[in-house]
């Protein structure tokens, strides 16, 4: 029923902020996780601080909660956030499942992500039924390998979403994607990308098939939450459209763009800072990541809504928040 209670993770996050926004107007009370500080002006929303590097702390926290959905995760792909990427991501993920079990959690929904798929380099929408492969494996994309993997060993019934690249108002750390926009929105993407592609997904939608899933995901199964299939090429269009920014009209070669990928990893790596061409985004920029979302239509009712307005709102937004002008 939706009076019960329902533990969140990743409150403050750019999905997670959406999910919270689902989860009170479809009636829910929730115990939110949030970083240090933020507080929510929501009705029937309780905010608590946890930190998943100390799992330990959630056996309390989570006593009196039904439900479960666990957004939470470090999204970086500096070099020196690995070993972190792990602690958190997963076994972060392990603690909080454990301590999910031995507070009576009756079903956890646990955001993955499409990069668990792996590439469609022939082109075909990738599905539940595929997983990306362990070779060269490492950093971010690999750590939601190993979080799902630890999810459905866990002791309580798990539904995994895997959302595509979300889009829309909100992202404020940002996310990669989030970045991009900022970057072309400021005028200094120079360069079209290698010939790739990749999904995009309003973020709202993503946020209410949250909701659906902890009513109607079945138990040990996996859901893609995408919205449409694009080149790279296409991308750059819509964010051309978007932010009023002229298109690029040199294409970066694919081997150049790693080789200075490589040389970024390096000066990130001496100064210990984040890298600004990160080798994942490259590789990944190279691959057709398609996703289909059929079964998540089927059994979710996941209808996205168009990803031109999603990319508009965002744009919108971050202009209302000096993040571009």
């Amino acid at each position: 029923m939706p009076t019960d209670r329902v533990f969140l993770t990743g409150a403050s996050g750019f999905i997670g902020s959406h999910v919270l926004r689902e989860l009170v107007t479809h009636g829910y009370s929730v115990r939110a996780v949030a970083r240090n500080g933020t507080q929510f002006d929501t009705n029937n929303v309780e905010t608590v601080q946890v930190d998943l590097r100390r799992p330990g702390e959630f056996a309390r926290a989570l006593e009196g909660c039904r439900y479960l959905v666990h957004c939470a995760a470090l999204y970086s792909f500096a070099p020196r956030d690995r070993k972190t990427l792990s602690e958190v991501n997963v076994r972060g993920t392990v603690g909080l499942l454990e301590a999910a079990r031995v507070a009576g959690v009756e079903k956890a929904v646990v955001t993955s992500s499409s990069a668990t798929l792996g590439g469609a380099s022939d082109g075909v929408p990738r599905t539940e039924n595929d997983y990306a492969s362990d070779e060269r494996a490492f950093g971010y994309h690999h750590s939601k390998v190993e979080q799902e993997r630890a999810a459905f060993a866990a002791r309580v019934p798990v539904v995994a979403l895997l959302p595509t690249a979300p889009v829309g108002p909100g992202d404020g750390k940002p996310t990669p994607t989030g970045q991009l926009i900022v970057e072309f929105a400021n005028g200094r993407v120079f360069a079209k990308p290698p010939r790739g592609g990749m999904n995009l997904v309003p973020v709202e939608d993503v946020a209410r098939a949250h909701v659906t899933a902890l009513e109607r995901g079945r138990a040990g199964e996996r859901y893609i939450l995408g919205g449409q299939n694009l080149t790279l090429d296409e991308v750059w269009t819509m964010l051309s459209a978007a932010t009023g920014k002229r298109m690029p009209a040199w294409r970066v070669p694919g081997a150049l763009a790693l080789a200075i990928a490589h040389v970024d990893e390096a000066r990130a790596r001496f100064t210990g800072s984040r890298p600004f061409v990160p080798i994942e985004g490259v590789r990944m920029s190279r691959e057709l990541m398609f996703a289909d979302s059929g079964k998540a239509a089927r059994e979710l009712d996941f209808q996205p809504g168009p990803v031109t307005s999603a990319l508009e709102r965002a744009v919108g937004w971050y202009r209302t928040h000096g993040y571009c002008s």
